[in-house]
């Protein structure tokens, strides 16, 4: 299983909010590639990396920092947040992302969504964020009435690679990770299922590598030191 430290960013600063709340948040570093070059250093070979702001109101307003992450460090960066055209597609994957993700786009324009996995295939990668079992867009501020289930089923069938799922409810909010909700999608779907939301303890990346996911990300217990990356990179192996 991999380990994704994650770096969301907010006016060009590395932040955390509580449950998706733009009105709780804390910034843990001003400097992005710090931050990226310190999980590095600590034996990540990847990183997640949010631009909330785009997330929010859509365009690449952090694309700087992505670019200094990006030149700065020989990590593996995916890049989501505010991507909702093939041109910005193509801006990340210029500055050398190996990964960009779509989420409000792929819920709102599915021609966009269907062009981009045949283009770039395992290039691009779809996050579907949860609350209370259904999918929510524009930086999780929108409840659709899409099932989370049905579409994430859907994707599959366009032959995604990778699907990122967060159960809102748990991020940043260190109570844990959704055990129950990684391990039944794992066991429905065959693509490359990488959880997110509430990854908090060294258990928590225990549990997950036994549901069979791909991938866990990890972020504010990395932040507040509740979690070593070090340890839990190796445990994940």
């Amino acid at each position: 299983m991999l380990i994704f430290p994650a770096i969301d960013l907010v006016g060009g600063k590395a932040v955390r909010l509580f449950q998706g709340d733009y009105d709780k948040m804390t910034v843990y570093n001003d400097d992005p590639a710090a931050a990226a070059r310190a999980f590095q250093d600590a034996g990540a070979q990847y990183l997640h990396v949010v631009d909330l702001e785009g997330a929010r109101d859509g365009g690449t307003p952090n694309l700087e920092s992505v670019r200094a992450i990006v030149a700065g460090t020989a990590l593996n960066v995916e890049i989501g947040g505010g991507v909702r055209d093939m041109e910005t597609v193509e801006r990340y994957l210029d500055l050398g992302v190996f990964r960009v993700i779509l989420g409000t786009a792929a819920v709102r324009d599915r021609a966009f969504l269907e062009a981009a996995l045949v283009r770039f295939g395992p290039r691009v990668a779809v996050g579907v964020d949860l609350r209370d079992g259904f999918v929510a867009i524009r930086g999780w501020r929108e409840l659709t009435a899409l099932p989370a289930a049905d579409f994430c089923a859907e994707l599959e069938s366009l032959g995604l690679d990778t699907l990122i799922c967060t159960d809102i409810s748990r991020d940043g909010a260190m109570r844990g990770t959704n055990r129950t909700l990684y391990r039944e999608l794992s066991a429905r779907l065959r693509l490359k299922l990488v959880a997110s939301g509430g990854v908090s303890t060294l258990d928590d990346i225990l549990a997950l590598k036994q549901t069979g996911v791909h991938g866990a990300i990890v972020g504010k217990a990395l932040y507040t030191g509740d979690l070593d990356l070090k340890t839990a990179v190796e445990a994940a192996k």
